[in-house]
């Protein structure tokens, strides 16, 4: 390679790590959210463990190849005659996505670092292509998933947390019901969490199981782990849950839910690792390749120490600036209990799992986001901070507008440079 090369190869890789600390700044801040407000995690405990999780999902389960433009929005074929715009186009494109998400987590505003990186690829393509080239139905798509992922999300958290609530909380003695639904509760947890880990979190290894097939999996896997989590909750007992503040049975049952809380935010964390570093090392992984072939291809292989990069830094950016989003998320939305924690991200993990099987496009921040508003409207509409949920709606439909006006901008400058 020139040295012309390597300075762009040094270039793509502090951008990609740029996005990636955003990514988890903003994204990653998400899956730990309600476990921080609830208590259940501290904040140091949720960021060791989303780190943990969410660059074991980035390694092991992350997707190895990644379209050269994401999501289909444009076909790489039309740049196969200048290679050097696809790879201006993806500097842009992941310029405008990391600003805009950095932006969003300086205002404590969740949004969807997918979004981001579509809208960005939309303004990259109208400029360095035409109007024409875009996939205006993909991006419709995405515009779609605004109003499904939110309500989809809402709907299933409410009525998981209408169950618990009826069921368990309203019970003469909530702890003993806690004790009694355990190993009902574990089982359906790890039901969807399996599936949704061999669906979603494992598209890489080209497993090619049935939805039966991977029931027969899930069921019986999930029915063990529902009995031995009783004995393990039972054994571990409510004076270790530090986020409960008496004695009573309806503080004791929320202890139970605390550990099931813990269990399914690890989760979020690893989906998140195997399906969102995507966002930050896929373009810098398509500038790679331009550089190094001076050439377009269909699809771009994610190097393993490019996604273990990614998942490092995504980490990073957690420790360094996540707060804000965590306490967005945790707290300002509603007071958020292991229980309503539980019904958010249980609901949250549900709705991805649906919706990825029915082939519709759903962003993991904006499921749950809604999914934490939902279980905020089952307590009354005067529980939630409308305030907080307009500005995040507003961040969500500025989102692609912007990163599409930004990167056009961006795009016409560099290609000027280069």
């Amino acid at each position: 390679m020139l040295t012309g090369d390597y300075i762009i190869l040094a270039f793509a890789t502090c951008l990609g790590i740029y996005m990636a600390a955003n990514i988890g700044a903003n994204d990653l801040a998400n899956a730990m959210g309600t476990s921080v407000g609830s208590g259940a995690l501290t904040m140091r405990r949720a960021v060791l463990a989303a780190v943990i999780f969410d660059f074991a999902g980035a390694v092991l389960a992350g997707g190895r190849v990644t379209n050269t433009i994401r999501k289909g929005i444009i076909d790489p074929m039309l740049l196969v005659g200048a290679p050097e715009k696809l790879m201006v186009g993806m500097f842009a494109a992941l310029l405008a996505a990391a600003i805009w998400v950095h932006i969003a987590t300086v205002f404590a505003l969740p949004v969807s670092t997918t979004h981001s990186i579509v809208g960005a690829v939309v303004g990259f393509g109208v400029v360095a292509v035409g109007f024409s080239a875009v996939s205006w139905g993909k991006v419709a798509a995405v515009a779609a998933s605004w109003v499904v992922s939110p309500l989809a999300g809402a709907a299933i958290a409410a009525l998981i947390y209408y169950l618990i609530s009826r069921k368990i909380l309203a019970a003469e003695d909530p702890y003993r019901e806690a004790q009694h639904y355990t190993p009902l509760l574990v089982f359906l947890t790890f039901s969807v969490l399996i599936l949704s880990i061999v669906f979603k979190g494992l598209k890489n290894l080209h497993l090619n199981l049935t939805f039966l097939q991977a029931l027969a999996v899930a069921v019986p896997l999930s029915a063990a782990l529902g009995f031995v989590g009783r004995v393990v909750i039972s054994r571990l007992g409510h004076e270790g849950c530090r986020w409960i503040r008496g004695s009573s049975g309806h503080e004791r049952a929320e202890c139970y839910f605390g550990y099931l809380q813990i269990m399914t935010a690890c989760y979020v964390a690893f989906a998140h690792g195997a399906n969102d570093v995507a966002n930050a090392v896929g373009p810098m992984a398509a500038i790679f390749s331009v550089a190094r072939t001076h050439s377009v291809v269909m699809k771009v292989e994610v190097p393993l120490w490019m996604l273990a990069v990614g998942g490092l830094f995504v980490g990073a950016g957690l420790l360094a600036f996540g707060a804000k989003v965590m306490e967005t998320i945790g707290k300002k939305i509603t007071e958020i209990t292991p229980v309503r924690g539980f019904s958010a991200e249980f609901g949250a993990a549900t709705t991805i799992l649906i919706c990825s099987r029915m082939g519709l496009p759903v962003s993991t921040t904006h499921v749950l986001v809604g999914a934490v508003i939902g279980v905020g409207v089952m307590r009354g509409m005067g529980f939630i901070d409308l305030r907080v949920v307009k500005n995040i709606l507003y961040s969500w439909f500025i989102t692609v507008p912007f990163t599409t006006v930004l990167c056009m901008i961006f795009y016409m400058i560099l290609i000027r440079l280069f």
